[in-house]
Parts: C-alpha cells; sequence; structure tokens
C-alpha cells in the first residue's frame, strides 16, 4: 500500500517542464479575449497544450516502470490505470458541472489553468532524492557519451526478447484503424442536435468502465493467455466500433433507447476498450526491459504509441475526404465505419506475434539453460571417460 500510495504521489507530482506549456495553452485561451475565438491562435494554444499532455504521459510510463522495478512490484501499471481513471472521472464531472452552471469555457479554463499552476509548485518544491529513484549508470561521465551509451542500451532492449514483435504489432494495430472521432463528432452534434455535454458525458461513462475493468483485470485476468485476452479484446474494440453504425442508421429508436443514452453507453464502452487494449502491453515491456533501461524503454513505447495515435488520425481524415464525408453530406459515413471495423479485425490475423505469458520469469529461461550446459557436461564426461577407458586398455596392452 506504501508503494502504490507513493507511486499516486509520483504521478500527481511529475511534470515540471510540461506544466508550464499547459498553463500557457489553457491560461491564454482564458485570459487573453481574442485567442479563443481566432482559429490560428486556439490551434496554437490546443498545439502546446497536448504537447504538454504527451510529455507528461512519457514520463510517467518512464517513472511507473523504474519504480516498479527498483521495488519488485509486478503490474504496477495497472494501479497507475486506477488512478488515471479515476483521476478522469473526477475532472470530467468537475468540468461538466462548471461548464453546466456557468456556461462559460473560459471559467473552466481558468480553473484548469489554477490547478495546473499548483501542481506546478508542488513539482518545483519537491526534490527528486526524496523518492529514492534509481541513478543512471552514466550520470557522472560526459552528456554526450551518456547520450550514446544510454542509446545503444535502448536499442538492444527494442531488439531484446518479445519487445520488438509485441511493439510492433500493438503500433501497426492503432496506426492503421482511421478514426472518425471528427466526423462522428459533428454528427452527432448537427444531425441529431445532440448537446456537447452529452459527449463529455460519455467521457465520465468510459473512464468509468476503464477503471471498474481495471480492477477486474487486476484480481481475475492476470492468469489468462495475453495472447488470448489481446485477441478478445481486439474482436470487441472492432464490434463497438459497429456501434456508431447503428447510430447512424437509427437501429437504435427501434429498440427504444434514445440517442443521448446510447452515445453515452456506447462511445463510453468504445473508449474503455481503445485505452484498456494498452495495459497488458504496458506491463509486459516493464517486465521485459533491461535494468537501467527501464525509463528509456517506456519513453520509446509511449512515444510510438502516440504517434500511431496521430498517424490513425491523418488517416481518418484523409478517409473522410475520400469518401466525401463533409459538414453538410454524411451519406458515406455508414460505409466509412464498416471500412474502420474491417481495419480493426485484420490485426487479429497475426495474433501470434503476441506473447502468450504477459510475465517473463528470467528464471526458467536461466534453468532451460542450465539444463543444456548440464546435458553438455554430461556428454563430455561419458566421451572423456570412454576415452581414459581405451587409453588404459592400451597402456596395458603395451606392457604385456
Amino acid at each position: 500500500m506504501e508503494s502504490c500510495l507513493m507511486l499516486c504521489i509520483l504521478v500527481v507530482l511529475i511534470g515540471c517542464l510540461t506544466f508550464p506549456l499547459e498553463i500557457l495553452s489553457w491560461g491564454s485561451m482564458a485570459l487573453i479575449p481574442f485567442a479563443s475565438v481566432a482559429l490560428p491562435i486556439l490551434l496554437a494554444c490546443v498545439l502546446v497544450g497536448n504537447l504538454g499532455v504527451s510529455v507528461t504521459e512519457v514520463a510517467i510510463d518512464a517513472l511507473v516502470a523504474e519504480y516498479g522495478q527498483k521495488n519488485k512490484i509486478n503490474g504496477l501499471q495497472s494501479y497507475a490505470f486506477m488512478a488515471l481513471a479515476a483521476g478522469g472521472v473526477l475532472g470530467n464531472c468537475l468540468g461538466g458541472f462548471f461548464l453546466l452552471k456557468t456556461r462559460q469555457p473560459k471559467f473552466m479554463f481558468l480553473i484548469f489553468a489554477s490547478l495546473l499552476s499548483l501542481q506546478l509548485v508542488s513539482s518545483l518544491t519537491t526534490k527528486e532524492e526524496s523518492f529514492s529513484l534509481p541513478q543512471s549508470l552514466y550520470h557522472h561521465e560526459p552528456l554526450l557519451l551518456t547520450i550514446k551509451k544510454q542509446f545503444s542500451d535502448l536499442i538492444l532492449a527494442v531488439q531484446g526478447e518479445g519487445v520488438f514483435r509485441s511493439l510492433s504489432w500493438v503500433v501497426v494495430s492503432i496506426s492503421m484503424v482511421p478514426i472518425l472521432s471528427g466526423s462522428l463528432f459533428c454528427y452527432q452534434t448537427q444531425v441529431l442536435n445532440l448537446d456537447p455535454s452529452i459527449i463529455g458525458m460519455s467521457k465520465v461513462m468510459g473512464q468509468l468502465l476503464l477503471l471498474g475493468v481495471t480492477i477486474f483485470y487486476n484480481r481475475y485476468l492476470k492468469t489468462i493467455s495475453m495472447r488470448k485476452l489481446i485477441g478478445i479484446v481486439q474482436i470487441l474494440y472492432a464490434s463497438s466500433l459497429l456501434l456508431d453504425l447503428v447510430l447512424v442508421k437509427q437501429i437504435n429508436l427501434k429498440l427504444g433507447i434514445s440517442n443521448s443514452i446510447f452515445v453515452v453507453c456506447s462511445s463510453g464502452i468504445a473508449e474503455m476498450i481503445a485505452q484498456f487494449k494498452l495495459l497488458p502491453f504496458q506491463v509486459l515491456f516493464a517486465n521485459l526491459a533491461p535494468p537501467g533501461c527501464e525509463g528509456s524503454l517506456m519513453s520509446l513505447i509511449a512515444s510510438a504509441l502516440c504517434l500511431s495515435s496521430i498517424f490513425s488520425g491523418f488517416l481518418g481524415v484523409g478517409m473522410a475526404s475520400v469518401l466525401g464525408i463533409t459538414s453538410v453530406d454524411y451519406t458515406n459515413l455508414p460505409v466509412g465505419i464498416m471500412m474502420q471495423f474491417l481495419a480493426a479485425l485484420v490485426p487479429v490475423f497475426w495474433i501470434q506475434n503476441v506473447p502468450t505469458s504477459i510475465s517473463f520469469d528470467g528464471k526458467e529461461k536461466k534453468t532451460g539453460l542450465s539444463k543444456r550446459r548440464r546435458k553438455t557436461r554430461r556428454v563430455g564426461r561419458v566421451v572423456f571417460n570412454m576415452v581414459l577407458v581405451y587409453r588404459r586398455q592400451r597402456e596395458s596392452e603395451a606392457q604385456r
């Protein structure tokens, strides 16, 4: 429990370099009048804010891996998922509450920037040595030499057993699915006339489901084969994309389910499955990371996942443009959803790249190696004894 509490404190206090970017972004939209109106400035603020969030997520993944290996805590990533899901539920609820009460997004931006400022002050006043994090093996060497050695260690770690194939599978499974979230959002708000607060409630539902599923996974699903679990999750994710087709065809109304309730539930389920799919991989990579390279490896993996999500978004924009899906024409939106579904099923056909076990037991490998060495030694002893017997026979014959 103390280790989990320490992890939560670390996750909250991380970000001395990234919080200023987010404060600059959200604070500008809250305090500068034309920042939230002019499209170029608004895009720049969102870009800077997302940059800070991405760096923070990468640092958190690396920190969790290092802390887990130092304290020999297996599956610490599941507790981090619980903490992030609980924080997401609380943050979405507070944001929705202030937005409904004030009807002024600038007020919500100001509150968010204030909370980030408090986190920045806490991070600046906390010494990293107080958490007893592992020190780098090269911290006394020159910077360029340290970077070179760290990069060399990272290349060896990526080429290690199970890392490259698993990383390739999860990156391809994300990047090859075109995301139509922008088109669906416009369809829900402009055609179905749903209130944006409904979309926000779907985020809360997704975080709640993620929290519950993570707890269930931590207690009951760890013993299941990872390959089987990931295959089931990928099929469920592809099936959840078809829920958007049900909404577009208005099949839910025929079943007596209103659009608002259906969007909250279906979008929450799809978001939960998409996020939960990453949890077993993060636990796997943390177990496979060699000592001293946990942070670098997890940072690389988190960066690869961010890039795959970006590529998936661009692929969705390109597919929407090819299909002619615009803000006034959603005729081919069902076709795009079906293409999403088929693309999400393709990674299942090379699921063999995912290992069957989520934990890498070095003792078994050493045991197997020692058995081979013992077998070799036994063969050597047999041959050596035969040579001795033959030599003694020759010596006795010569004496006669």
